[in-house]
Formats: C-alpha cells, sequence, structure tokens
C-alpha cells in the first residue's frame, strides 16, 4: 500500500550523465531534508556514462530512504546498476532490459599509442568487473552469467528478469490520487 502523503513519485527518462546523475541526487537530497523518505522512481533510460552510473546507484544505496524502481519503458547498459539500486524493482509488461559491455567512443582524428590502449583496455575491464560484481550482488546472477550477457549484449524481457531477481513482480504503474509526481526535464542533444 502506497502512502500518497508521504510517497513522492519521480519520474526519471533520460541518459545517464553528469547533469542528470546530479539532477535526480539533488531532487532526492532536497526532498530528504524536507523529510521525505519514501521514493517511487518511474525509470527508463538508454544508458550513458559508467562513473555517473555508479556514482548514482551508490547514491541510491546510501541514503536512508526507501527507493522504489519501477521500469516503465527500456532500461539499457548502465541503467541497470541505477535500477538495481531500488528496492523492491517492478517493470510494466511491455517492458525491457539490455546488457552490454563497455566501450568508449573515438572522435574523429584520434591517435592512440600502446600506452593510451593499455589504459583504455583496464579501464574497460575494471568497469565492467565493477558492474557484474554489482549485479551479481543484487540479483540471482553469477559475475561469470553477467560477463556472458555483457559479450552477447542481451536484452531480458520482464518474464525473464523476474526469473534472474532483477525485478520483484511485473505490473503496471498506479499512482494514487494527490499523490506528488515531479518530473525530471532534460534538454535533449541535437541529433548528428
Amino acid at each position: 500500500m502506497i502512502d500518497n502523503t508521504q510517497t513522492i513519485f519521480i519520474s526519471f527518462s533520460a541518459e545517464i550523465n553528469q547533469n542528470t546523475t546530479e539532477s535526480l541526487m539533488g531532487l532526492l537530497s532536497d526532498k530528504l531534508n524536507n523529510g521525505f523518505k519514501d521514493f517511487y522512481i518511474l525509470f527508463s533510460t538508454p544508458g550513458g556514462n559508467v562513473a555517473n552510473g555508479v556514482t548514482l546507484y551508490n547514491y541510491l544505496r546510501s541514503i536512508p530512504a526507501k527507493i522504489t524502481m519501477h521500469n516503465i519503458g527500456i532500461v539499457d547498459s548502465i541503467g541497470n546498476l541505477i535500477f538495481l539500486g531500488g528496492e523492491p524493482r517492478y517493470a510494466v509488461p511491455n517492458s525491457s532490459f539490455l546488457f552490454h559491455g563497455v566501450g568508449f567512443d573515438i572522435t574523429q582524428s584520434t591517435r592512440f599509442e600502446e600506452k593510451q590502449l593499455k589504459e583504455r583496455l583496464n579501464s574497460i575491464g575494471r568497469d565492467q568487473k565493477l558492474m557484474s560484481d554489482i549485479i551479481a550482488e543484487r540479483t540471482k546472477l553469477s559475475t561469470d552469467e553477467v560477463g556472458k550477457m555483457f559479450l552477447e549484449a542481451v536484452t531480458k524481457t520482464p518474464e525473464e528478469a523476474k526469473k534472474v531477481g532483477i525485478i520483484n513482480d511485473i505490473k503496471p504503474v498506479t499512482i494514487p490520487s494527490g499523490t506528488q509526481i515531479l518530473q525530471l526535464v532534460f534538454q535533449q542533444r541535437p541529433w548528428k
């Protein structure tokens, strides 16, 4: 049962980057400082920056509040880690979860020497291990299973996600009348 006088619904549908991460953390901090301790996050993301995602995951796990996560569309890439920061976790029937390995973008005319390539490869390995460890800790998946999902770019349906402990249940979102709903809105990057 949701107490609509104490639960704040937050709609977050954006890429994970410094701006979106700091905005959500700031909003939660502000509401915590005003006595709220029950947050229901309507979550959908195509993923984004690993460092920002790990920071947001750790923040969600550290605050003295109940964080309910509900996948209302797609949760991809580093978004899965953030999603796992909540408890309980739900997904609407027509949603998905995409797991893939860590990569990096190369701008045109970029030159790499052996040292830079080693640094990049070490960074990718570190990020994937960190993500695998967290996913294994918060689900029924082993780190080996997570590593295989990263290599194969696996998409999980809500039914599959429930079997492996990514979510607790599959259900539509129900927002009680009179509930405070906050929408985080971000300026989108122009298409290239």
